[in-house]
Formats: C-alpha cells, structure tokens, sequence
C-alpha cells in the first residue's frame, strides 16, 4: 500500500465507473486491472509495489521512457507561458517551430502541417483532404479509396472503413463507407524460399489491376508502410511502396501513407518511407510524435494539395475541418523535446544496434514446434504462434493462447501483450541489451506454457 492506496482497493473503484479500451469488460471478473503508481524509463510500479517491464512501449507510444527527465522539462516550462490558445486566428512558437522542424525531417515536398489528437483523426484528416483537393479540382467522381488486406488505420468511421480487421470493424459494416481491398504485399504468405522482396514485388500486380479499373473513381491508396502493426505485425519490403508510388502516379490518385505506429525510429528509419525512398501526398504522424507524453498528431501535405484549398472564402474551398485541441502548446512542448532527444542521442544508429540485439534474442523462436515464424522490422519484432508448424494451422482464436503468455509476462514483471497469437516487442528506445534478453526470456517461457497442450 502507498499513500494509503492499493491495488485492490483503488481496481475496485475503477470498474465501478471506467470502461476501458478494446477490452471486454468481463474479463477483469477473472484478471485483475493493474493501478500504475508511477513511470521510470523502462518501468512501470503499481500500488503494491510491482514493478513491470513496458515492453509495448504502452500502446506503441512511448519513445525514451517514462517520466523522461527531458520531456518533463519542457512540458514544465510550456506550462508556465501557455496551456493551449484556439489555432484558428491565432498561433503560438511551439506549434511554429514543431512544423518547421517536421517538415525539416519529413520526406521532400511535405512542407505543410495540419494538427488534431490522435491518429484516428489525423486518417479522418488525410481522407478529407484528398476527397476534397479531387473536389475543388473538378474531379467529381473522385469519391473512393483503395486500402490493403490485413490494413488497420483507426477506429473512428472513416479510418475504420479503410481498415480491414474484422475483429474492429464487421460489427459496424452497416455504417462504414464503401471502399476497396486490395491484397496486400504480408510477407507471411511468400512462398517457401521466396525472398520478401520477391513476394512483395508479386504482389504489386494486384495493386495496379485495381487502379487500371478504378483509378477514375478513386481518390487515394492508404497504407502502412513496412508494418501493419494491429494486423498482427504482418510485414513486408520497401519495393512494395517504391512500386505504389510509381503506381499512384501514373493513375493520378493519392497515396495516404499511415505512420502513426511506425514513425520516429520504429523500423529502423526516422519515418518507414525512407526506406522506399518516396514521398507519399499526405504522412500521418501520432503516437510516437510527443514521445508518448501527450495526444498530438500532424498531418503533412505538400504545396500542390494546398493551393487547391487556398481562396477567396466565398468560393467556399477551404478546408473547414477542425478540432479544439489543435496544435496544443503543451503537446507541442513534448513533440520538440523529443525530436531534440533524436538529435542529441543519435537515435536511430542506437536502435539499429538494440535492434540487432532484439534479434539475437530471439533467435530460438525460430526453432520452436509451435511458432510458425519470428519477423522483424527495426525496433519491432513479432513471434507468431501456430498449432502445427509444418502447416501452419492456426490455434483457433477462441483459445486465447496470447492471453495465457500476457498473464505469465506479468506475474514475471513483464508488460507483453499479444495481439491474438502473435507475441510481439515494441520496446522504449532507452531499454538495455540485457533487459531484451530478459524479455525474450519471459516470452520464451510463456510461449511454452500456453502451447504446452
């Protein structure tokens, strides 16, 4: 107990009144809720005194650890000048210089940034402006979009519409607009001894046939470049954008690329897209972009898509989008200190060394009876769990086989967990060689136990 407060007491005030996110709230009849005391670095502590390794990075967000000496300076100071002030007629330094270093970093020609909270409305945002720069072209029939199978891009209607999880999106079908799946380029499904880069390129083929049928129709192609994070980890190589931007070009249609997981340092690049070395038309940044301090996410676009908003007011052309915390100060403090952090640290050669290490511990997995694959992207790695290896039939779902690797990662001080039967590792960029090989080993052993029978 600290601060005359416990686990117990202060968990049974919690279900008495929070819903929480993406959870069936049942399940705390049987697995108990954990209060989070306090943050440092790697580590999280509840009430009792248990400590927990944040190996997800709490939902992917978390870049240099909790409570981050340097973050919490600047998000001080801001606090004592300005909380936040309407960004409609009005502006502030830290939004202006968060822009102009975003477009510094940002693949070229994406000199212009449009703020909101979350990732889900910077999609909302990319998918508005592209429908609406087709508009004020002239281009009418513009009114769909092409995403790929497995994709996930949010969970507000219009993100979730592009996506293509079922689990998130079959129940509200009846409300989504009509779009179009495209198979993806999901490494999972090469053949055996076909490279990445050869299964990916196959897949281009599937893309083009679409756009050659719909192009006219179609407004733009969203896609996750390098990994699909909420699709189970699925993975797959460079060539594929390198291909698409090739494609969106030649059929004058959009490609929206969602970095909203992958940003910041995650594959091994500042932003995924380098790696295919293009620009895509609009870049969606959340998560990563405050160092998982406060809600924030930019949408970049070009000159091109901004001068077909840009008129008289009459002409009614303008994007009239808008959300209350727009370009919040505050937020705007930590995305600064943490792109100060990548400067100061040299961020991204760091991560390609953890992640060289990330894959040494893993490398067992590879032999186990029960994972059909181990694959990994930079600082994300993944660990798919099968019941026959040699086929590759899955566990079926309702056996909940993560579930039983997240329960053993916590009672090991470990937070893991599972999207379904994929075990994966997104960890802060600030965790040490030796903390990845404790985690594997956490994993290691709960990978037995919930495929033991």
């Amino acid at each position: 107990m600290i601060n005359g407060m416990n686990n117990r007491d202060l968990a049974a005030r919690d279900l008495a009144r929070v819903w929480h996110p993406c959870t069936q709230m049942k399940d705390h009849e049987h697995y108990p809720l954990i209060p989070i005391r306090r943050g440092s670095g790697v580590w999280l502590e509840d009430f009792d005194g248990n400590r927990y390794l944040d190996a997800i990075s709490s939902w992917w967000v978390n870049l240099f650890g909790h409570a981050n000496p340097d973050i919490n300076r600047a998000v001080a100071a801001q606090l004592e000048s300005l909380e936040h002030v309407i960004l409609a007629g009005f502006t502030h330094e830290p939004v202006v210089r968060l822009s102009e270093k975003l477009a510094a970093l940002a693949p070229p020609g994406l000199e212009r940034c449009f703020y909101a909270e979350n990732g889900s409305a910077a999609i909302e945002i990319a998918l508005k402006m592209s429908f609406h720069y087709w508009r004020n072209r002239g281009y009418y029939d513009k009114t769909e979009f092409i995403s790929l199978s497995n994709s996930y891009h949010g969970e507000t209607l219009g993100a979730l519409a592009v996506g293509d999880v079922p689990l998130y999106k079959d129940t509200y079908q009846p409300l989504l607009m009509r779009t179009r799946t495209v198979t993806g380029p999901d490494c999972y499904y090469r053949e055996q001894g076909e490279s990445w880069q050869a299964y990916s390129q196959r897949r281009v083929a599937d893309m083009e046939a679409a756009l050659a049928r719909h192009a006219e129709t179609v407004c733009a192609v969203i896609v996750e470049p390098l990994v699909q994070c909420a699709g189970y980890m699925r993975m797959y190589h460079p060539v594929y954008l390198r291909e698409l931007r090739g494609l969106c070009d030649r059929y004058q249609v959009h490609l929206i690329a969602d970095e909203c997981a992958v940003g910041f340092g995650r594959t091994g690049s500042f932003f995924a897209c380098e790696q295919a070395d293009i620009s895509p038309d609009f870049l969606c940044l959340a998560k990563g972009l405050t160092g998982g301090y406060l809600p924030l996410s930019a949408v970049l676009t070009g000159d091109g898509v901004y001068r077909q908003f840009y008129d008289d007011y009459e002409t009614l052309r303008g994007f009239l989008h808008s959300h209350s915390y727009t370009g919040n100060a505050l937020g705007c403090a930590a995305a600064l200190a943490s792109l100060e952090l990548f400067e100061s640290r040299d961020v991204i050669n760091a991560n390609r060394a953890l992640a060289r290490h990330m894959s040494t511990a893993l490398e067992r997995f590879h032999d186990h009876p029960h994972v059909a694959e181990v694959r990994q992207t930079g600082m994300i790695a993944a660990v798919e769990l099968v019941a026959d290896k040699a086929s590759r039939q899955a566990y079926p779902w309702q056996q909940r086989r993560g579930v039983r690797v997240y329960q053993h990662a916590l009672q090991n001080q470990t937070l893991l967990r599972p999207l379904g039967n994929v075990v994966y590792f997104m960890p802060p960029y600030v965790i040490t060689p030796d903390q990845l090989q404790r985690v594997a080993q956490v994993a290691w052993d709960g990978v037995n136990l919930a495929t033991a029978d």
